[in-house]
């Protein structure tokens, strides 16, 4: 997993609350066996729907998806993730998430940002009203801003999970930091016993 240190871009405002993983990726997309591809199932059902706000010329390419109360509901989909990934978001805010969902997030670099209820309905007015609109999260200094909108606030992580996401550690990622004590146990390791390797 990369390091998420400071994500600046363009927003798409999904005005819409209690969004569960499987309006976030539809089941009929859970048959794929590897990571990639979920971005075009992103929201499939809804994309159907010409005047949906994915289908909006005005936020092709944005990187921030800004999104109503209670997102990420439902099963316990790792695929949601994949495919808000994959689509090309790297961050999502609200003022609420599922925990499985976040905790999904987290592990995979989706970062993502819980505001009041104001800052996230002030959020969705300004990148409605103003598509271009610039938007800053810095993890180290847990700050969302859009500056050309009057918009600052702050956001918490655990400091365990900021680390996390400044270093780009995902599970793997945490277990090699203690590779040269693994390489030790290793080679204390009897020959007899069944290897890995």
């Amino acid at each position: 997993m990369k390091p998420v240190t400071v994500i600046t871009g363009r927003a798409v405002p999904l005005d819409r609350s209690d969004v569960d993983t499987d309006q976030i990726i539809p089941s009929d997309w859970l048959k794929r066996v590897e990571r990639t591809g979920f971005g075009a199932g992103l929201f499939a059902e809804w994309r159907d729907d010409r005047d949906f706000i994915l289908n909006n010329q005005d936020f092709v390419g944005a990187n921030i998806l800004v999104a109503g109360h209670n997102f990420g509901t439902g099963s316990s989909r790792e695929h949601a993730v994949w495919a808000l990934l994959d689509y090309g978001f790297e961050a999502v805010v609200s003022s609420q998430f599922a925990d499985i969902f976040h905790n999904n997030s987290i592990l995979q670099g989706l970062l993502p940002v819980t505001v009041s209820q104001q800052v996230d309905r002030a959020l969705l007015d300004a990148v409605q009203a103003d598509p271009t609109l610039e938007l800053t999260i810095d993890v180290a200094r847990g700050t969302i801003e859009a500056p050309a909108a009057g918009i600052t606030a702050t956001f918490s992580l655990d400091e365990f999970t900021r680390e996390r996401l400044l270093n780009g550690w995902d599970e793997i990622g945490l277990s090699l930091r203690h590779e040269a004590d693994i390489d030790k146990f290793e080679a204390r390791r009897p020959d007899w016993l069944p290897t890995t390797v």
